[in-house]
Formats: structure tokens, sequence, C-alpha cells
């Protein structure tokens, strides 16, 4: 770059700083009691905008008023029959032709208006922020304070099932973009006095408002202070959905796995704050953050606690299968075909090494340039309209697996092996954790290509030895398998019954541990052979 280019670029940014500067500096201070001045102040903060509309018109007939508001973001029939109708003809136990200045304010708020929410301020910024919100704001000549009201609608989706957690027997409703309407899905299944929200702003330019929700009494104080801590060290232009703040306040960066969970659906979000944690929600976004997160929140479903503990049992364990399956199955494949082919019963082996006669790679080559070519077809099926995504899943699976054996360029057994990987890692529920196992197969295949069962070995090692040092907001990342508690391990490999899960999880050293009645023993122990006692036709009781 030249030196005339050099300092053109250095006083364009330093005539934006200096704007921005003034900007800021016009934003701070407080409005005057001139409406020229106001109105003024206001159209120069806002820009010159189709959609930003004001109205003129006189409050009892006598004082000047402007209104001020967003057309497409406003309800057009609570400003005419909630603030203008009663600010142009005024209450009828009042004398409005005879009010002074003074009294204005008091009159207006406490008997004239209709509205519940309207209230008075004198900063620039917070009206400024106010109608770009989607509030209306109203001010009057010879007052220095303008009148703030909730008039804020914009169009949303209704509530639908979740369509990123599939729901068997729960719930049917799940999150949307509305923050409101969110916070009252909660409070319609925690109608408690405990149930607290904090709200903050985050994001320079979309002030995008983020809602910490947990129990009072029962979530560590510690942690709702942590929450609070690095969500308020964020600086950035916009946050436009939940996912920026997770990869803000995560406690390492740079790891495959999240330690952060994410969820559509609201029954979800009260069992997890019940328990102790802490939710997180941002306007606009239709998935909660949960913290603290552990690895075993993961392969559990909300339908593991609403059916009986015997069934979900054997169906997390499963679950549990199919995850391991997706993360060392390819590798120990390459490592036995490769390395140590001894292994394998020699009927077995026979049929291996002849379906792979033709086969000009070696295995982990093989390997390899399946599971990427299958990573593509899956990446190509997300991003299809979904019409016709489920019939290229299917119809280019079966073809191109088809002509890959046909061709020689990969036998029947790596396409099996490949197959159960890829059917292992869509049966664990949540996509980040399976994205995460999906990444750390490459590595341990290529190990398993160059040392054989020694690199997968190395890898596993490698891999828990990471797991081990995880934290979430300062709870152990496997927990409660590490640190060992024998009470939280009956809700990990599988489910016990909910009346022997009395306590919350230790590891998040909730206010109060109980979650139990202490005649729980009452509420179950429900036999007896005296309930219904046969009775004779003719009335009396059988012998």
């Amino acid at each position: 770059m030249s030196y005339s280019k050099w300092m053109g670029s250095q006083k364009s940014d330093n005539n934006h700083a200096a704007t921005d500067a003034n900007k800021n500096q016009e934003q701070e201070r407080p409005i005057t009691s001139s409406l020229r001045e106001t109105t003024d102040s206001i159209r120069k903060l806002l820009g010159d905008n189709d959609d930003f509309n004001t109205h003129e018109f006189h409050v009892f007939g006598q004082f000047q008023a402007m209104m001020y508001y967003f057309t497409d973001m406003t309800d057009h029939t609570i400003i005419n029959n909630t603030i203008l109708k009663p600010l142009k003809y005024g209450p009828r136990h009042i004398d409005v032709e005879n009010i002074p200045i003074s009294q204005l304010k008091d009159t207006l708020i406490n008997d004239t208006l209709y509205h519940s929410e309207g209230y008075a301020e004198s900063s620039l910024s917070i009206i400024t922020d106010s109608i770009l919100r989607g509030q209306t704001v109203i001010a009057i000549e010879g007052l220095p304070e303008a009148f703030i009201f909730d008039t804020r609608k914009i169009s949303h989706r209704s509530i639908e099932q979740p369509a990123t957690e599939q729901v068997i027997r729960g719930s049917r409703e799940g999150f949307i973009e509305s923050l409101s309407t969110n916070i009252s899905l909660l409070r319609y299944r925690m109608q408690t006095t405990d149930f607290r929200v904090k709200s903050m702003e985050i994001g320079a330019r979309t002030k995008s408002k983020v809602a910490i929700c947990f129990m009072e009494g029962v979530t560590n104080p510690g942690i709702v202070e942590e929450v609070k801590k690095r969500l308020s060290a964020i600086e950035i232009d916009a946050i436009l959905d939940s996912g920026y703040l997770e990869q803000f306040i995560e406690d390492n960066h740079w790891s495959p796995f999240p330690q952060i969970q994410y969820t559509e659906r609201p029954d979800k979000v009260v069992a997890n704050i019940l328990e102790g944690r802490v939710a997180i929600l941002v306007d606009g976004s239709p998935l909660a953050l949960i913290v603290p997160t552990v690895f075993s929140q993961f392969y559990q479903t909300a339908e593991d606690y609403t059916e009986r503990f015997l069934l979900m049992s054997g169906i997390r364990l499963s679950r549990l299968v199919a995850l391991v399956f997706s993360l060392v199955f390819p590798s120990l494949y390459v490592a036995i075909i490769s390395f140590n082919p001894e292994l394998i019963p020699t009927e077995f082996a026979v049929a291996v090494a002849g379906g792979r006669a033709g086969v000009p790679f070696p295995a982990v080559v093989e390997v390899l340039v399946i599971e990427i070519s299958m990573e593509v077809l899956r990446e190509a099926t997300i991003r299809l309209p979904q019409q016709v995504g489920g019939a290229l899943s299917i119809v280019g699976v079966l073809v191109i697996g088809q002509a890959a054996v046909a061709a020689g360029f990969a036998s029947p057994i790596t396409v099996v092996i490949i197959a159960l990987t890829t059917i292992g890692s869509f049966a664990t529920p949540a996509y980040n954790a399976a994205l995460a196992l999906r990444i750390l197969r490459f590595p341990l295949i290529i190990l398993a290509g160059t040392f054989g069962l020694y690199g997968v070995m190395v890898g596993l090692i490698l891999v828990t030895n990471h797991l081990l040092s995880l934290r979430s907001f300062g709870v152990p990342y496997l927990s409660p398998f590490v640190p060992g508690n024998f009470q939280g391990m009956r809700d990990l490999l599988t489910r016990a019954p909910l009346w022997k899960m009395r306590n919350r999880p230790s590891f998040l050293y909730t206010l109060d541990q109980s979650r139990l009645g202490d005649t729980k023993k009452d509420q179950v122990n429900h036999a007896s052979e005296d309930i219904i006692s046969p009775v004779q036709p003719d009335g009396e009781k059988g012998q």
C-alpha cells in the first residue's frame, strides 16, 4: 500500500472514530423541554429510515406533543386505543383545560393513560434504544422527560414440536425465537416463587436481551455469579444466536467436546434447573444453553425419565454401545486388518481376504476415502431441500456403495463397517457430541493405520486424558464417574428408579440436596391384598 493510500485510510478511520465519539456523546445527554430539539436529536441518532414514523398531536387539545415509533414493529391497535385516544380526550373526572404543566406528568401516568407499562425517561440513549426495540415514545412541549410505552408486536412462528429433538413420550412444545414466550413456557412448568429470571443486554449494535434462569434456594450462588461474570465480559457487535454466547463462555475453547448443552425443549430446561443448573436464553434464538454440563448429559434423553427404568436402562446401554462404535469401530477394523489379522477367526478371515482381493488401496486409505465420502454425503443431505434430501441420502448410499464395491475401490466388509459407524453416530441424541466423535474418528484411523492396535490405544488414552482435564464452570466433565460418587452413578450408565435418586447431583453443590420427601417408601409401596374384596350376588361379603 502506498503512503498516500495509507494516510487516506488513517484519515477515514479517524473520521469514523470521531463520528462514533460524537454520536455516543450525543446519546449520553438528557433531553430538554423543547419538543423541536428532542425531535431533531432523535432523528439525528436514528438516521433516515422510511419505516420510522412521527405523529404530531395535542394532549388534551392544548399541549403540543410528538409520537415516535417504527411502523413495522408496533401494535397500532394499542397505540390508537390505549395511548392516543385517552391523551387527546383526557379523563372525565378531571378538568383538563386548567391543568398546569407542572402537574401534567402525574396526571398522564396516574389518571389518563390506559397502558400498564408506561413510564417517564429523560435519557436520550434509553429513549432511542426503546424506539429501536419496538416501543413507542411520546415527548410533550414543556416537559424535560418523554413517556415510553411497550407496544412491540413482531410476528413469529407458533409453538411447535422441536425439530432437532424428537419426542416419543413427553411435551410436544418447543422454544421459539421470542424470549418472552420462552420464559412463559418455563414459568408455566415452574409455578414457584423460587424461580428467578435475570436479564442483561449483550451486543454493542444489536443490544440482544439475554435471560439467566435459575432456582433460588437450589442453585449454587457461585455458579450464578460465574455465569453473570462471563456474560458481562463479552464485548461484541452482535449476538444473533445462543451459539455466540457458548463460544465465549465455555472453559476450553480448543476442545472438540461441547462443554455447554443446548436444547429446544422447555421440559428439559426445567428438569436441569430443578437439578441446580443455570439456563441461558437469548432473544431471537430457539435454543437454550444449560450450564454446567457433564459428558453423561449428551447421551441421555427426556424419555429416559418418563418411561419405566428397566426398559430405559437397556435402551441407554444400547445408546452407549452405539456411541463407542461411532468412535472406535473403523480404527479397530484398520488396525486388525493391517497389523493383526491373526485376531480374526479363520473362516471370517477368508471371507475378508476374498472381499479385499481386488482392492488396490491399503485398508487405512480405503476407510478414509469411504468415511470422507460419507461425511460429504451427509452434509449434502442436510443442505438440500427437505423434499429431496431423504431420497438422495438413501439412493446415494445404495448407489455409491454398490458402485464402489463393484469397481473394486472398496470391499463389502468396509462398507458394512462404515455403515454401522454412521448408524451409531445417528443414535447419539446430542448433535454437537456426535460431531465431536465423528471428527475424532479420523485421527484414530490414521493412528491405527500407522501403529496398529498400539496407535488405537494411545489415541484412546489421549482422548480419555483430555476428557479428564475438561471442566464446565468448575465442574469435572466426567462427573459423577470421576470423581466417583455412588449416588450419582445411579443415573450414569443405567437409570435407577426415581424413588432411589433421592438427592440432586452432588457435583453441583446445590443449597437444597434432597428432591424427595421423607415418606418415599409410602409413595411407592402400594402392594396390598385387601383393596378389593369379593362380593356375593346378594350383596354380602364373600368368605
